[in-house]
Formats: C-alpha cells, sequence, structure tokens
C-alpha cells in the first residue's frame, strides 16, 4: 500500500470534512450542523479542523463550493454530441430529475433555507449557485430548441421550481411515485410529442 504523502493526507482529510459536512446537513439540518458533529464523523481534533478551516463560516463557504462541484460531476450524462431533439430533450429532463435529489442536493436545500435570513450565507452561495444553474441552463436551452430567450427562461425556471418542490416535501409523501408522475405530467404537457422535431434537431 502506497504511503500518502503529507500533501496528499491534508487533501483526503479536508475533503472528508467537507462530506461530513454534506452528511450532517442532511441529517440535522443547518441549525443541527455543528463542528463537533463534523469532527465527530471524521474522526479528528478541533485543532485538525481548526488547520483546515478557521471558521464554521469558513467551512460552510467551502462545503458550498464541494456541494456544487459534486452536482456538476454528475451532471449532464446526456452526451454533448447527442442529436438535438424531443427524446434527447426528455433524457435531460429526468437527468436534472435525478440530480435534484440525494445528499448533495439535500444539503443545498438546508443551506438555501438558512440563507433566507443570513445574508453571509447568501452571499456565499450565489457564486457556487450561478455557476451550477448556468451550467444547467446552458445544456437545456442547447436542447429544447426554443428559440424565445424568455419562453426558454420561463420553461427552465419552471422546471427548477416543480423539482426543488418535489425534494422539499418528499418528506410528507407517503406515495414515492407521485414525484415521477408530477415529471412525466410536466414532460408531456412542456415538451413536444417525441418524433415532433424541435429548432436544430438532427436526423440520421
Amino acid at each position: 500500500m502506497a504511503v500518502l504523502t503529507r500533501k496528499e493526507q491534508r487533501a483526503r482529510t479536508r475533503e472528508a470534512l467537507l462530506d461530513a459536512t454534506i452528511a450532517c446537513l442532511v441529517e440535522y439540518g443547518y441549525a443541527g450542523t455543528t463542528t463537533q458533529r463534523i469532527q465527530e464523523k471524521v474522526g479528528v481534533s478541533r485543532g485538525a479542523l481548526l488547520h483546515h478551516f478557521g471558521s464554521k463560516a469558513e467551512l460552510f463557504v467551502a462545503a458550498i463550493h464541494h456541494i456544487s462541484d459534486k452536482r456538476l460531476l454528475t451532471f449532464p450524462k446526456v452526451g454533448k454530441r447527442a442529436p438535438v431533439g424531443a427524446e434527447t430533450l426528455r433524457r435531460l429532463i429526468y437527468e436534472i430529475a435525478d440530480d435534484m435529489t440525494g445528499p448533495p442536493f439535500q444539503a443545498a436545500m438546508q443551506l438555501w433555507i438558512a440563507a433566507r435570513t443570513d445574508e453571509e450565507l447568501r452571499e456565499a452561495l450565489l457564486p457556487a449557485e450561478r455557476r451550477l444553474g448556468s451550467a444547467m441552463r446552458e445544456i437545456f436551452d442547447k436542447y429544447s430548441g426554443i428559440e424565445d430567450p424568455h419562453a426558454a427562461r420561463v420553461a427552465f425556471e419552471s422546471l427548477m421550481a416543480m423539482l426543488r418542490g418535489l425534494e422539499v416535501t418528499r418528506a410528507m409523501r407517503k406515495d414515492e411515485k407521485l414525484a415521477r408522475e408530477v415529471v412525466d405530467h410536466w414532460v408531456a404537457t412542456a415538451l413536444p410529442p417525441v418524433g415532433e422535431a424541435v429548432p436544430g434537431d438532427v436526423r440520421s
């Protein structure tokens, strides 16, 4: 087994602390995510945590970007060379829906809610969220074929609002199939039928 260098050890500990922050946000919420709980999850001392992050605020700012990076890595799976058309667009919508579930997104939601009354946190969130939002919007625009910028924005924002709302209310639903049915309804009503071309559609 290869021996890690000190630099590699530091990098590994830093990433473990950020992953633990995500896990704590999901498990305990923003208010319940303490540095003590994060330390305990990783198994390090307070001094080790402070070596990487001088304050809780600094840790949360780093966690914000860590969450954004994780979400960017998993999105999108639709290939860049996939043909522009209704079927590819449908695949993209379901990939976005899958991205907006799971621990990284749940942790992000905890931060968004807290940011409503925390200006410092809100200012830290904005750059990472804008970076992620721009990446998602860029590929949505590519495959949507919606030429009118305002119409494209409304379609994208309605999709985001729907998916965020579904995840926020997930814990209150008994029927897990309902969320998928809601997405199916959005796809059926907001997108062109399968087989119908959208502007720029590539046919083999």
